[in-house]
């Protein structure tokens, strides 16, 4: 198998890159990396036409004396018995505006990609070299952020304001003319009489007595009439009378028979 990637990036830069394990594991496209484990190791899903096929490994990258790097991997299927080896040599070629990554070596394999088409794996292989190396030169080392000790207090306290001392010019200035004040004549100076009243009865007494107390002025209810009963008085009134006119009578008759 033989593969060339044109990346608009200098040779210096990609041989950084290549010799971060760190920054390699970024650059392989859809790695799961496994915690705790070497930084090129993990899952990766493969598409191969319209299957997917998830395997297990780990890949290594060295350098050599010549300038080239090896690549070696193995990896397993994770849902079934098929396995992939990997042995590749990789050349970095200075070029105009870049550099021309050169894909050299073998890989053999077997389980679900042997039953699909030879021209479809080439096809997903080559795939996935060109956005390995296309993600090589976009990887950067992120630089570490070093926090001053003082900005950290500074962050951590929070600032202190002094407090201001005006000066007899600013009181002066800030104190603003007085409002004349102009009485309307069109709106009443105070509430209505029967409010006032209202006001004035409530005034000491308990909040159970104010809220039994009958409502006053205007909304206070109307008194019925007063019915006067003579029949009753008239009653009582006529046997006083007879016995009266009784005890006049025999006193009378008394009299005479004395005479």
């Amino acid at each position: 198998m033989e593969h060339e990637v044109f990346v608009p990036v200098p040779v210096e830069r990609l041989r950084e890159t290549l010799g971060d394990p760190v920054r390699v594991a970024r650059a392989v496209p859809g790695l799961q990396q496994d915690a705790g484990a070497d930084p090129v190791a993990g899952r990766l899903k493969v598409r191969v036409g319209s299957h997917s096929i998830t395997y297990r490994g780990a890949v290594r990258v060295s350098a050599r004396e010549d300038g080239s790097y090896a690549v070696e991997g193995d990896a397993t299927e994770t849902r079934g018995t098929g396995s992939v080896k990997l042995a590749l040599t990789l050349r970095l070629r200075a070029a105009d505006d870049g550099t021309t990554v050169i894909f050299d070596g073998t890989a053999t394999a077997d389980g679900r990609v042997t039953e699909l088409p030879q021209d479809t794996v080439g096809s997903a292989v080559v795939r996935l070299l060109n956005r390995f190396a296309e993600a090589l030169g976009e990887a950067r080392e992120e630089p570490e952020q070093q926090e001053d000790p003082e900005q950290r207090e500074q962050q951590a306290e929070p600032e202190r304001q002094e407090p201001q001392t005006e000066t007899p010019e600013a009181v002066e200035a800030s104190e603003e003319p007085p409002v004349p004040l102009v009485e309307d004549f069109t709106e009443p100076s105070g509430p209505p009489a029967e409010a006032a009243h209202a006001r004035r009865t409530m005034i000491g007494r308990s909040a159970e007595e104010v809220d039994h107390a009958p409502p006053r002025g205007r909304y206070a209810p109307v008194p019925a009439p007063q019915t006067v009963a003579s029949g009753a008085t008239l009653r009582w009134a006529a046997p006083a009378a007879a016995v009266v006119l009784a005890s006049a009578i025999v006193v009378g008759r008394a009299l005479r028979k004395r005479r």
